[in-house]
């Protein structure tokens, strides 16, 4: 016995189902319940581990040998496949996209390798060109044409959509991968001004020579790997500061500006020789292909001079991520992933049965996925609190957060369900309630935010519009302080995906994707969605990296009068 159509979508094109649908192949489907174990009870009797394995075995076979007796079927499919495509970019009003970020070349570059990957054909912009109010500068900016064979890929990348044939999404209804990676884009009706093609030989970031000073260095907090770069410092027992506050200064004769979060390596109080320092540096700028710049002053003119309270020291993390049954396994890799694979930085993992005889005090840094934690009794809940207000760093992701609301470790509430005015249920068909009651889920939509860009989680960004990931109905009330809501949806925030009415006027648009909230010395800082999402969002995976390494010197202010919280 089979069924088929009633549940699983294929928009999200990452599916095993639909990626191939994408390159001219057929994705299909096929899943067998599983028997999770020798022998399983069910409603239809007893169901045994070989029995399941026949399925899935004659299911393979039936596969191959359906492939092989329409080969010349297939192979026409996926010619004409390609010949489609052309044409239909050729009827498309759209002609093109142009992309770039001047702020981050090395993110960009990231978004150009995953085009390449895909074959789909890049080149750089030869003119500058204003497009959808945005303006895009030739040697930061490229453009994809959409007239090639990978049209329909071209599509998945860029192409956002607010209406659906459906309202029930299995998974995600949103996969703009430009949101993924905040990149800067734009459409073009016309033709657009285009230089060389872009290869994977070309697409590489070109830096310069880290010159020696006696004074400091400087480095661009901007830059997608500045966080890989500032923890093999870190890891070399480095001095670093971090700006608080933007500034410029001479560099080879003409002013040049620094943002926020900018990395100051200063010359005095380290370690090592000056020569040694030097090829630390030199040795971490070319791996991480980020730009460092010799000073041979600290007088800034315009903003606060390098010696300024202004500058911080960073403390390298000692991150700890809970682990184990009930955490969902899924945001734990996420976060492992991206500090193994992106940072080159270790986190230890500690499993809920441990909590109670692990020692905290060796970590300044707790992360907590999504998760229901029932192993956290009220002494372990004291320990974790009373952890955190020594002044370390609680960090919480999505259902994580929300247990650390609901078990009052933090005084901050969730936006729940208003009440309604007339208490009268309405009355319904019974055969429409999955369908009715589905549609409330957010099965994963793309959503802008108003990103504080002054405050340390927003280091590194240049624009406050942010896109972020959500797929769950975890909704954080902004901070009753005025300084703590750090990321929260605009008036207008949809930008990709399936959402009702009722989810965005009543929930999303008061709700904040981002908050801190004092514990002791210390703080919680509250993701309401994933940052880290399937280890590709590249665009908000610099708020988590954030957290991890300014944390502990977010310091909230306690009223309106500027009084700080120490």
């Amino acid at each position: 016995l089979y069924f088929t159509k009633e549940v699983f979508d294929g928009t999200y094109p990452g599916y095993g189902s639909s990626y191939p649908d994408l390159q001219g192949g057929l994705g299909i489907l096929f899943e067998q319940a599983s028997s999770r174990g020798h022998l399983q009870k069910t409603d239809m009797g007893e169901m045994s581990f070989a029995f399941t394995i026949r399925n899935q075995f004659a299911t393979s076979r039936a596969t191959v040998q359906a492939a092989v007796e329409n080969k010349n079927l297939l192979h026409e499919y996926q010619k004409e496949f390609f010949k489609s495509a052309l044409s239909n970019a050729r009827s498309s009003k759209i002609k093109g996209y142009v992309f770039g970020d001047a702020d981050d070349e090395n993110r960009t570059r990231a978004f150009i390798d995953k085009l390449l990957l895909h074959r789909i054909e890049c080149f750089q912009l030869s003119k500058d060109v204003e497009l959808g109010g945005k303006k895009f500068k030739a040697g930061s900016a490229y453009v994809v044409p959409t007239e090639q064979v990978q049209y329909r890929m071209v599509q998945t990348m860029f192409e956002t959509y607010s209406e659906f044939q459906d309202s029930v999404f299995y998974d995600a209804s949103a996969w703009s991968m430009a949101n993924f990676y905040n990149m800067p884009y734009a459409s073009s009706t016309g033709s657009i001004s285009r230089g060389d093609r872009v290869t994977s030989s070309t697409n590489m970031t070109n830096i310069s020579s880290v010159k020696r000073s006696e004074y400091g260095y400087l480095a661009s907090w901007n830059n997608y790997n500045a966080p890989g770069f500032l923890n093999q410092l870190l890891t070399k027992g480095i001095l670093v500061n971090s700006a608080f506050k933007p500034f410029s200064i001479k560099i080879g004769g003409q002013d040049k500006e620094f943002s926020y979060g900018t990395l100051m390596i200063p010359c005095q109080k380290q370690k090592i020789s000056q020569d040694s320092l030097l090829a630390v540096i030199q040795e971490a700028s070319s791996k991480w292909k980020v730009e460092v710049d010799a000073l041979n002053t600290g007088y800034s003119s315009k903003g606060v001079d390098l010696g300024s309270r202004y500058f911080n020291t960073i403390e390298k993390p000692k991150a700890l991520l809970l682990v184990g049954q009930s955490v969902s396994s899924y945001e734990a890799g996420e976060v492992w992933h991206l500090l193994d694979q992106r940072v080159h930085m270790p986190i230890t993992k500690l499993p809920l049965r441990n909590f109670g005889r692990a020692n905290l005090d060796e970590y300044n840094t707790l992360v907590m996925v999504s998760g229901s934690y029932p192993q956290l009794d009220s002494l372990k809940k004291k320990k974790l609190k009373d952890w955190a207000t020594k002044g370390n760093t609680l960090i919480t992701i999505r259902e994580a957060s929300k247990w650390l609301i609901k078990n009052k470790l933090v005084k901050d509430s969730l936006i729940t369900k208003k009440k309604e005015k007339d208490p009268t249920v309405k009355r319904a068909d019974y055969v429409g309630a999955p369908e009715e009651l589905g549609r409330e889920r957010i099965g994963g939509a793309i959503f802008e935010v108003d990103l504080d860009i002054t405050h340390p989680l927003g280091f590194g960004y240049a624009r406050r519009s942010l896109p972020v990931y959500r797929n769950s109905r975890v909704f954080l009330k902004p901070s009753k302080n005025a300084y703590c809501t750090v990321a929260r949806y605009t008036e207008d925030p949809h930008i990709d995906g399936f959402v009702t009415k009722k989810n965005m006027e009543e929930f999303l648009k008061p709700s904040a994707s981002l908050i801190v909230s004092p514990i002791g010395k210390g703080r919680a800082i509250m993701f309401a969605d994933n940052p880290n999402f399937r280890g590709s969002w590249y665009g908000t995976n610099r708020m988590f990296l954030n957290a991890l390494f300014l944390g502990n010197h977010i310091r909230i202010p306690k009223d309106s009068g500027g009084h700080v919280h120490e």
